[in-house]
């Protein structure tokens, strides 16, 4: 949610802006200067990228926007160190039932090779695998992005080109070159706005949603495999917990100390 905030800010910090300048916003009603800069860097994805990749965009737009919700890393730890106490004291085949609820497929696969009984080192090479080929499917989404970027500056000065013909194409009426020298600039504005403030932004935020996705599931084999060779769950909560802030840290053993409570309670 926060990049529409942004956006929305954005977008009302350059029309105020516009006021303050005296420049008026009914100039911004230019359909040429939109055609130019966003079908033109429409067009120039589609020459740029295979169609299997672009078909994808609305897809990443929305990723971008609304962030899927995934679970943070302290829930995580919480989740493996439960797994770790759970395979301590009834042995593997007691986490099918955890397998079973895991929402995250990452995390059910690990698990249920766990069971399954395949060697650690095929478990962490298998994972890791799958880690990478997510990695370079994120980078390519994030690339369509970065590439807009990089366009639409471009086609901004394109489009100032195009108005600027038609201002000289009229220089017997002065009326109408001041309005095609200002329709010019429209051009430029969006081409520059769109580059800088929409897509290069959304680019980074798909490659940090990326990045911290592999950071969790990097967790997530780190745990599984201390899981699988037998570390006390005490052992495991002190070896994950340096991957998350201090206080999220006294969040995890404060859920740990609660448990035990009921777990004596009971």
């Amino acid at each position: 949610m926060s990049s529409i905030f942004g956006i929305i800010l954005a977008l009302l910090v350059i029309g105020f802006g516009m006021i303050l300048k005296g420049a008026p916003l009914a100039s911004l009603n230019n359909p040429a200067a939109y055609l130019i800069i966003f079908g033109g860097t429409a067009a120039a994805l589609l020459i740029a990228f295979p169609f299997r990749e672009i078909k994808k965009f609305p897809k990443l737009i929305k990723i971008a926007l609304f962030e899927p919700k995934a679970p943070s890393k302290a829930e995580q730890i919480a989740q493996l160190i439960e797994c770790a106490e759970i395979s301590k004291k009834e042995g593997f085949l007691a986490l099918e039932e955890m397998a079973e609820a895991a929402e995250d497929p990452f995390f059910k696969k690990g698990l249920e090779m766990i069971i399954d009984g395949y060697e650690a080192e095929f478990i962490e090479e298998v994972l890791l695998d799958e880690v990478e080929a997510i990695e370079q499917r994120h980078k390519a989404g994030a690339l369509i992005f970065s590439q807009a970027a990089t366009y639409a500056p471009s086609l901004g000065v394109l489009g100032a080109v195009v108005g600027l013909i038609a201002a000289l194409g009229s220089l017997s009426e002065i009326e109408k070159i001041g309005h095609s020298i200002s329709a010019a600039f429209i051009a430029t504005l969006l081409g520059i706005f769109s580059g800088y403030v929409l897509w290069n932004p959304l680019s980074n935020k798909l490659k940090r949603l990326s990045k911290q996705e592999q950071e969790l599931k990097l967790l997530i084999i780190e745990g599984l495999l201390a899981i699988y060779q037998g570390v006390l769950p005490s052992a495991l909560e002190k070896k994950l917990s340096v991957h998350i802030p201090p206080s999220e840290r006294k969040a995890v053993e404060k859920k740990e100390q609660d448990e035990h409570v009921e777990v004596k309670s009971a």
